[in-house]
């Protein structure tokens, strides 16, 4: 049976005969009595049950609601209760939070407490993208962004820094009843072909919802956050490899000074909070129709990396997807890696979501476009939320390439959108407008490269 041992607000922990479903939430509060850590949306949205996650990656916020057990093995968690000292010594960020009358009802401060700590700790001050992943109905967020601030200059704790040299040693990755712990991707390959049934965790953030909102049983499970050569990011000459296992967060840090439209574009994937357990594998894997990241790939012409035992093969990330709910990936086989090849930077990102930051997708498109000697050479052009899977916009790009980068071949190629897409009316969005929007962000992907001011988030007189 499988040891799952970690640290919590400084004290060891080990559990056995843990429940692959259990989560982070329940236990805290049902087991340990430690209910600071509260239940708000049950599902990674409202930041009330937020904690922070140490290991030799470094600390990081995330939903204990959606985090399960097993995730934390060898890892070091803090709840609020212990973000104060040992003697009761406040945090700076939680006298910042009293001093600046940061706290009404209270029951979303102590996510914002953990999240502040954990940026404190990273020393971030972009506040407004730390606490996108925490809602408060009642203060209003002025006090709190005042808060952070004032706490952003005084040191560290040091009873968080002694975290991570107690971090104990991980367990033994045999499998044990329905949990595997694999400590490499030779581990996982073997008892995955072993197990073509079984359930894959990156983050849980997908994951996580089938057990809390579906209270679906997840069967054998390998946990895949322990495969430290799956979260690696390598960046060479001609391309760019990128592990499964990278978080959402760090692939979107990577792409700041090389892809920047698309490092903004992963601003906009969740919270802080889902990014930082969220995985660009899983993003993949899931197959979802919807997900930011395949369409910005798929311009980029990245390739997939697949494995099954010993064997391995690529394929275009566009042929991956094959129908809803269906990928090409065979029992036992799991995604490894993606790959992108290095290029200079033509990429457009643009979302189109309800709300701005922490939403799903209505439309994602993602546009490269070569233009050379004032014509189109060439195109990749993808989207989200436009069919049944991430689709590449084939018969805009054929109306774009070897024709001259001007207005009346933009409003050609506006018009043959429908060849490629027939997409559905539901909550987002109707149909019609998804087709509409998609036309648009062609044409905001031309007026950009002619300089016009687009981004809506800068307002001029």
């Amino acid at each position: 049976m499988t040891q799952v041992t970690f640290l919590l607000n400084g004290a060891p922990v080990r559990l056995e005969g843990v429940m692959p479903e259990r989560t982070l939430l329940d236990w805290l509060r049902e087991e340990r009595g430690l209910t600071g850590t509260k239940e708000g949306c049950n599902e990674g949205d409202c930041g009330a049950c937020t904690v922070m996650v140490t290991d030799a990656r470094g600390s990081r916020a995330l939903n204990a609601c959606i985090l399960l057990l097993p995730q934390l093995h060898g890892k070091a968690v803090r709840t609020v209760e212990g973000i104060s000292g040992p003697g009761g010594e406040l945090h700076p960020v939680q006298a910042a939070m009293v001093e600046h009358h940061a706290s009404q009802c209270g029951f979303c401060t102590p996510g914002f407490v953990v999240s502040l700590a954990a940026a404190h700790k990273a020393g971030r001050r972009d506040f407004d993208n730390v606490l996108a992943g925490n809602l408060c109905r009642c203060t209003g967020y002025a006090p709190i962004v005042r808060a952070a601030e004032a706490a952003a200059d005084a040191p560290v704790p040091g009873w968080l820094e002694e975290d991570l040299s107690k971090l104990p040693l991980p367990g033994p990755a045999a499998p044990g009843g329905d949990i595997f712990l694999p400590r490499s991707a030779d581990e996982l390959a073997r008892w995955y072909a072993d197990n073509p049934e079984a359930t894959l965790v990156g983050g849980a953030t997908d994951v996580g919802l089938w057990v809390t909102k579906q209270l679906r049983s997840l069967g054998k499970v390998a946990f895949l956050n322990g495969i430290a050569e799956m979260q690696e990011i390598a960046i060479g000459r001609e391309e760019i490899r990128i592990g499964a296992g990278v978080s959402v967060e760090a692939f979107g840090a990577a792409m700041a000074g090389i892809h920047p439209s698309l490092a903004e574009l992963i601003r906009r994937f969740g919270s802080v909070q889902v990014r930082n357990a969220g995985t660009i594998g899983g993003n993949i894997a899931n197959g979802s129709p919807i997900g930011d990241s395949p369409p910005a790939l798929i311009a980029l012409g990245a390739r997939l990396h697949l494995r099954r035992g010993d064997v391995r093969r690529d394929i275009p990330l566009e042929d991956f997807f094959i129908a809803y709910g269906r990928q090409d990936r065979a029992p036992g086989e799991f995604v490894e890696a993606v790959s992108i090849p290095r290029q200079p930077d033509r990429l457009r990102c643009y979302k189109l979501s309800k709300r701005f930051d922490q939403d799903i997708s209505a439309v994602c498109g993602c546009f490269n476009i070569t233009v050379e000697g004032g014509a189109v050479t060439a195109a990749r052009i993808a989207f989200g939320g436009m069919a049944a899977t991430p689709k590449r916009a084939a018969a805009v790009e054929a109306a774009l390439i070897g024709r001259p980068w001007e207005r009346p071949t933009i409003e050609t190629a506006m018009e043959v959108f429908a060849e490629d897409f027939t997409p559905i009316s539901d909550m987002r969005a109707s149909a019609g407008y998804r087709l509409e929007a998609a036309r648009n962000m062609l044409l905001r992907c031309f007026l950009a490269g002619r300089g016009v001011a687009l981004d809506v988030l800068e307002v001029q007189p």
